[in-house]
């Protein structure tokens, strides 16, 4: 799955784990321990209803940091929703949006690249682009970068088909699970989980 979107970059972290908030308003932690002067992270979002988390099994087999997919899993690649956190290496965040939309028109050069605004609500700067195929399935991509001091990047990706019935419902809880995304640093040292982020 991780192929058809075109993104190529190496995990930042050894090591992954998530949780799932059981409240009305059920959210996913993501986080993982730093490497060298890059500190350790976490994602916090909103969990969509009727969605699962994976960091561990699925997620970690298809080289991601995260998997939201809606029910169980089918192992198929549409409606899954796929997190993935990188060192951040190139100079701006639109450096690294337009390598991988350059590396995805060359994948599939038929392919219409719409525009994708998102609005994160946690100072989170997102770029995103809906691509459209000639074989009916389309990729949605967005890049976001917390700040220049977290030294990371993170995109959040999915494939769904233009036909799918339930299309603008499931483009409208990607769109959700990318807003409510917020970065927090994230420190282990004394065998604690420490989360410090803006709300």
């Amino acid at each position: 799955m991780k192929s058809l979107i075109g993104l190529c970059f190496s995990l930042l972290i050894p090591f992954t784990a998530c949780g799932a908030g059981v409240d009305k308003n059920p959210g996913v932690l993501v986080y993982g321990g730093g490497d060298g002067e890059i500190p350790g992270w976490a994602i916090f979002t909103d969990l969509p209803m009727g969605w699962t988390p994976d960091c561990c099994a699925h997620a970690k087999a298809i080289g991601v940091n995260l998997a939201l997919y809606k029910g169980e899993w089918t192992g198929r690649p549409e409606r899954v929703m796929l997190l993935n956190i990188w060192t951040a290496r190139a100079p701006t965040l639109s450096a690294d949006f337009q390598k991988d939309r350059q590396r995805y028109r060359t994948s599939y050069p038929a392919a219409k690249d719409v525009a994708f605004p998102v609005a994160n609500t946690h100072k989170l700067a997102c770029l995103g682009s809906l691509y459209q195929r000639d074989d009916h399935k389309d990729d949605v991509v967005v890049f976001c970068e917390p700040d220049k001091a977290s030294r990371i990047r993170l995109s959040w990706s999915m494939l769904i088909a233009a036909d799918d019935p339930e299309r603008q419902q499931v483009l409208a809880a990607f769109k959700q699970v990318v807003e409510q995304s917020m970065y927090m640093k994230y420190q282990d040292g004394t065998g604690k989980q420490k989360l410090q982020g803006n709300k």
